[in-house]
Formats: structure tokens, sequence, C-alpha cells
């Protein structure tokens, strides 16, 4: 950031401008005790006793690498992080690097991109892909913004699944806050119903319909007829996914979906405290126009040789200015390189097995968690590594036990749906060994049996 001083007069001309005579007026509301006030700071520490303190703060942090065992989901997952990801996030030319503007001296950063923009593509099933978003939540607001730009504001409607995320229904609502957009989101639905439920729901107003795959219950649903009546309408449709569950489920565009967003932490990102994550976003080619972010291809210069360049970088701050369909004017890149880094070095073969030994792993919880007395899974629908449990005690009670042991118990899912008090949403990765899951079944038991 470029630091350009202004004079007197520029000044005395902006602060006119906004209806002030200084700019201690602009303080007016800070109450004057409050506007200055010295910091209370302890006497400067030396580097050593600095690093010994922060080094002393740090180890009193459980985390799920040394402390702890987690069964713990809900949109963020404990997946292996090969150390390559690390060692090439942390090189120089990766780690400082902004967005890559004059393309003939950012070749690296824009094939890092170009490479992570194919792997979605082709994970998805859909055309194109950009450089990504903040986090999933974003993601799936800025296809709300998609979709209305695409039917320039005429159509005011988005019908929300039940079983997406419930901090993603957060982030559409405060997005879409002014636009006079109609949300269908009510979180009493019928959760037992499928997709299907949601097609009457579907009308001549509808811009967009929203839904998670798998749903943030871990149920695994084909959304192909769901998005066929929705075209029939004339609607888009997002789809939320799990990537760790696209490597081995049909991809949203075989079933026809307009829109795959996602939060791709899973793929290299640590949990890191909850962020910063990673938000992909892939859509048709016929919508490219009205995506957020910025797009990168690959061309021939004039030599002849292998270039990349921004194909597409339809922001606020250039040519589209107040035209444009998002505020979005950044984003996660160094976080894509890491998924790309992530998704390359396992390869196909890779990433399949991780989804394997998630599926097969979790399959063997449910199993010996259903053998419980008290304990159950709540839904039959099948499920990739991610599923409800039914429990006899508050949750609350439960995760207090599991953590007395150092497991970190599962989502308390009747903080966002009431009617699922004493519900528990169980999260198994390939981290999570045989033995780890045994013990995890023990101590249910002595739950069961207190």
């Amino acid at each position: 950031m470029t630091y350009i001083p202004i004079s007197p007069k520029e000044r005395d001309a902006m602060l006119a401008t906004v209806g002030v005579k200084s700019l201690d007026d602009l303080f007016e509301a800070v109450p004057q005790k409050h506007r200055f006030p010295k910091l209370n700071l302890p006497p400067a520490l030396s580097e050593m006793e600095a690093a010994s303190l922060l080094g002393e703060m740090a180890s009193s942090n459980e985390n799920v690498r040394e402390h702890v065992i987690s069964f713990l989901g809900a949109g963020a997952y404990n997946h292996y992080i090969p150390s390559v990801v690390d060692h090439i996030l942390r090189r120089g030319e990766f780690y400082t690097a902004y967005t890559p503007y004059q393309p003939e001296i950012s070749q690296g950063t824009l094939q890092g991109i170009f490479e992570y923009q194919s792997l979605m593509t082709n994970l998805t099933g859909m055309d194109v892909s950009n450089a990504s978003h903040y986090d999933g939540a974003t993601a799936a607001a800025e296809a709300v913004n998609l979709a209305y730009a695409q039917f320039r504001g005429k159509r005011k409607k988005v019908v929300v699944s039940p079983g997406l995320h419930p901090q993603y229904r957060e982030v559409i609502r405060t997005y879409t806050q002014g636009m006079g957009v109609e949300l269908t989101d009510k979180t009493e639905a019928d959760l037992e119903v499928g997709p299907e439920a949601l097609i009457s729901q579907i009308d001549d107003n509808t811009m967009l319909v929203v839904v998670q795959y798998p749903d943030f219950f871990g149920r695994i649903y084909d959304y192909t007829k769901l998005i066929e009546a929705a075209h029939a309408k004339g609607s888009l449709v997002c789809i939320v996914a799990n990537p760790t569950a696209l490597v081995m489920l049909k991809t949203p565009g075989e079933m026809g979906a307009d829109i795959v967003v996602g939060e791709a932490q899973p793929f290299g990102i640590p949990l890191w405290y909850g962020g910063p994550y990673l938000g992909f976003f892939t859509t048709k080619k016929s919508y490219v126009h009205k995506m957020a972010g910025r797009l990168v291809g690959e061309t021939m210069d004039n030599r002849g040789q292998r270039s990349y360049v921004l194909t597409l970088t339809a922001r606020e701050q250039h040519i589209k200015r107040e035209r444009a369909t998002s505020n979005i004017c950044s984003n996660q890149g160094l976080l894509a390189l890491g998924a790309a880094v992530y998704m390359s070095v396992l390869g196909k073969g890779g990433l399949q097995e991780v989804a394997n030994l998630c599926y097969q792993k979790a399959h063997y919880a449910a199993e010996q968690i259903s053998k419980i007395d008290g304990f159950g899974l709540c839904f039959a629908e099948p499920f990739f590594h991610e599923f409800a449990l039914c429990c006899p005690k508050p949750i609350a009670e439960i995760n207090e036990h599991l953590l007395e042991h150092g497991i970190i118990g599962g989502y308390d899912l009747g903080n966002d749906y009431p009617a699922l008090k004493d519900h528990m949403l169980i999260a198994v990765t390939e981290m999570n060994s045989r033995e780890e899951i045994d013990t995890f079944v023990e101590v249910l038991k002595e739950v069961a049996n207190d």
C-alpha cells in the first residue's frame, strides 16, 4: 500500500465534503477520555524472553496433533497434511506475493492459480473456477450474488435447504440485507424429508436453490431431480460440496448443478483455530462474467512459450466499478496454492485412498456406537464421513466427559436446530485410528452407564 500525502488545501476540501471543519470533529462520538488512551504496557522484553513467554502461552493450547483425539467436524476437518505443502507455501516468492498484476514477472503465482483452478473444475465437474474466496460461507453467499446479477434483480427468491450449514445460512442472510431478497431457510422445517420437498418451494420468482452435498448432517442425496425441477422453473442451483467427498461421489456437474462452491480447508489447510480458510467457487462457462474474483488462463507468448495471464478480473476497482456483481477484492491465493499442492502430491489415487479411509472408518465408528444402549444414528440415509448421533444425555455433559479422557466430541446440533436437542454430529477422518475409535466408543459406554 502506497501512502500519498495531501496538501492542507486538499485536506480541508475533503473535510468540507463530509461536513466537518476539522479532523477532531470526526471523533466527536468518542468520549474525550477514550480518544487517545495511554497504553498500560509492561516493560519491554528481550527477544529471548519474549520467545519463552509466547512458547509458554502456546503450550497451554490443546491441539489435535499432540494432545487430543478429535471427532469434531461441522465444516472443518482434521486431515493429514504432507510436509511438502508447508515447505512450498513458505517459499518467499509465494509467501509474500499478492495479486499478479504484472504477468511477465508473476508467472509462478499465475501458474499456481491456474493449476488450482484446473484441479477444482475437474473435481466438481464444472467448466470454470475462480481463484478462491475467503471461506466456504463467503463462496455460498457469492453464489447468491451471481444469481441476483444473472436475473438482474428481477427474481428475488432464494430457496435454502435446512440441511445447509447454519453458519453459511447466516452469512447469506447478512450478504442479502437490503437487496430485497426472500430467503426460505426455516430451520424448523421437517429434517426427515429429502430434497424433493424443496421442489414445492420453487416458483417463477426463484433465482437460486442452495443445497449441501453431503448435507450438514452428513447425509448423501442425489440432487438430479431437484435440479431438473429448478431448471424447469428457470432457476439456478448451487451445491455446497465437501471436496473430499467429491473424490468418491457423483460430481455436482453430473447432476446438472449451475454453481458448485464449498470449503477447501480439507485440502492441505490446518484447522488453525478457525481460519484463515479457502472458499472454492466453480460454475458453468455461461456464467463466468457474473462470477466474482479472478480467472487465470494459459496462452502462448510472442516467442511461442507457454505463459499465464489474468484472463478475467471483473472486480469493482477495475472496469466494472458500480456494475460489479461483488465487492470481493482479494482472494486466498496462498491457501489456494496449498490446496493445489495437496491435490497434486496425493494425486488421484491418494485422494481416493483418503476418501475411502474416511468413509470406512466413519462407518466402523457408527456401527460400534450404535451398539451402545441409548445411542443410535438419527438418519437412515447414506453418509460419507460424518453422521448425526442420537444421545441419551445433554451433549455438553457428554463432551465434558470425553474431554476428561483427551477426546474432543462432536458438534451439538441443538445449538442450531432446537428439534435436535441431545443430538451430536460426529466426524471421522483418516487421522482417527481404529484404537482411537475404540477408545471413543468405550468412553461413550461410560456415559451410557453413568
